[in-house]
């Protein structure tokens, strides 16, 4: 598990318990060795429980660690350093325009999620005294699964298996060739001409890098607006950004047919538009991992949407628990390890506890950073609530001026002095949203930030600006002016 987990990990037994050594009935059941099932197996095995931890593939870590999280933000940020070498001349330095090779940058990716693999070695989990297999685990009934021709029984049990890319059935696409998250970190040769279905984070993330590596990139949405859970204020911000960039949009319009010729590929879309490529990225969503684990006969139910659970994470079984993109409702690493925190109170300290998604952060880590929490201005809307919506320009700040990063801006939705969301579009607004998302975590009121020192040149001014933007009104009113002159006729 990645130490980012925050997971405090205690000196165990030198070389751990061995197979032998486990009760023929385990504790706890384990499957997947994702980000959610790592953490899991990681304090339930430090705590001495008899635990077994799963996985079908041949390493630990998930698909953020190999496929997601991790490839996807280290081939964004050499795609910006590529950019930043062509846009020198902004900085009073000379312009470089790299020659980009796919391979070197793919190896470089690899070498990333390689140191970061060494914290998810099997070894280490079996010296905590987990037993780690792998192979295909299925339920055989609601207490046993069956693992290479071996049955084991647990007492409880967590489904933590993922999701993968979902595939629309468009006519012609497997045949032509595609590529997912899964297998777009392999590429030895940077495509001239990149199709991108889809214009969700995964999509925009990787549109954009590619294009900055040097890729002719179009993206097809059916949808009239990017980033459709976004207030489209901001979504639509985005899209002018990475459109004066060089990226092509298509709005509003569906693949329906895709041809292969040689080694070019043809997108035959509606309202009769067509695209040329080399490569087809899919990247217009998620299905979660429920097929061939059994769950009919664990009597685990089960929807499209994933498994189904309550907000102590328990399933239809309640001693089986599940976590994570397999039954959502937000498909993120850091949701999971939440979601993990929660089955450990309940299956491992049998102490109750529910779940609170009242304020959870995402990020869409495009050039300039999209992230948000709580709600949009548009939700607020929806709900009765007529919300005082505060904005603030990355334009006005010093440190973004001095960084030449001044696209975006930062917009509150509040109520009656409290922050109800916030959507920051601007550099490093994944890592400046969490000083709102503690506010709101805390019922911080606005007028606490706006007392709150903010150390200069910041990013993180924004913030003190923003709200700032409702006081500056009130502070040079008439009213106000009037009561200063009164105060200071009066008082010596």
């Amino acid at each position: 598990m990645n130490k980012s987990s925050g997971i405090m990990h205690q000196a165990s037994p030198e070389g751990g318990r061995t197979r032998e050594g486990l009760n023929n009935k385990r504790d706890l059941l384990i499957i997947g060795g994702g980000a959610g099932g790592l953490v899991i197996a990681s304090v339930a095995a430090q705590l001495g429980l008899n635990v077994t931890l799963i996985e079908k593939e041949e390493k630990l870590g998930g698909d953020c660690l190999h496929y997601g999280c991790v490839p996807s933000k280290t081939l964004i940020q050499a795609a910006k350093v590529a950019s930043l070498m062509r846009r020198g001349e902004e900085f009073g330095l000379p312009a470089v325009n790299p020659e980009v090779d796919l391979a070197k940058v793919n190896a470089h990716v690899r070498s990333v999620i390689e140191h970061i693999q060494a914290h998810d070695d099997p070894q280490r989990f079996r010296n905590y005294g987990c037993e780690v297999l792998f192979g295909k685990a299925e339920f055989i009934d609601a207490h046993t699964i069956k693992i290479n021709e071996q049955t084991i029984s647990s007492k409880r049990f967590v489904i933590a298996t993922g999701s993968r890319a979902f595939v629309p059935p468009i006519d012609g696409l497997a045949a032509a060739g595609y590529l997912t998250n899964t297998d777009i970190f392999s590429l030895q040769q940077l495509p001239e001409r990149l199709v991108v279905l889809g214009g969700g984070p995964i999509g925009l993330e990787m549109a954009q890098a590619f294009h900055r590596l040097g890729s002719q990139v179009s993206v097809v949405e059916r949808l009239p607006h990017l980033l459709p859970q976004e207030d489209p204020e901001v979504s639509d911000a985005l899209q002018q950004k990475l459109a004066a960039e060089g990226i092509t949009f298509y709005m509003g319009i569906s693949a329906e047919r895709v041809v292969k010729e040689d080694v070019c590929r043809k997108v035959y879309c509606s309202d009769g538009i067509s695209i040329e490529c080399e490569q087809i990225l899919v990247a217009v969503g998620r299905r979660p991992n429920t097929e061939n684990l059994g769950l009919d006969r664990a009597g685990v139910s089960v929807t499209p949407k994933g498994i189904t659970i309550d907000r102590r994470m328990r399933t239809s079984q309640k001693h089986i628990y599940a976590v994570g993109d397999v039954c959502g409702p937000f498909p993120f690493t850091h949701m999971a390890e939440y979601q993990a925190g929660i089955i450990i109170s309940n299956a491992i300290f049998r102490f109750p506890k529910k779940t609170d998604y009242r304020v959870v952060p995402w990020v869409t880590y495009t050039d300039p950073e999209l992230a948000r929490v709580g709600l949009t201005e548009q939700q607020a809307k929806q709900q009765g609530i007529e919300p005082t919506v505060l904005r603030f320009d990355f334009s006005d700040i010093d440190r973004a001026l001095a960084e030449v990063e001044t696209t975006g801006f930062s917009k509150l939705v509040t109520h009656k002095g409290k922050i109800l969301g916030a959507s920051v579009l601007g550099p490093h607004a994944g890592e400046l949203i969490h000083e709102i998302v503690l506010a709101m975590q805390t019922g911080i009121k606005l007028s606490e930030i706006s007392a709150t020192i903010h150390a200069y040149p910041t990013l993180a001014q924004i913030h003190r600006r923003t709200v700032n933007t409702l006081y500056g009104p009130k502070l040079f009113s008439a009213r106000t002016r009037k009561v200063v002159k009164w105060i200071n006729r009066l008082l010596p």
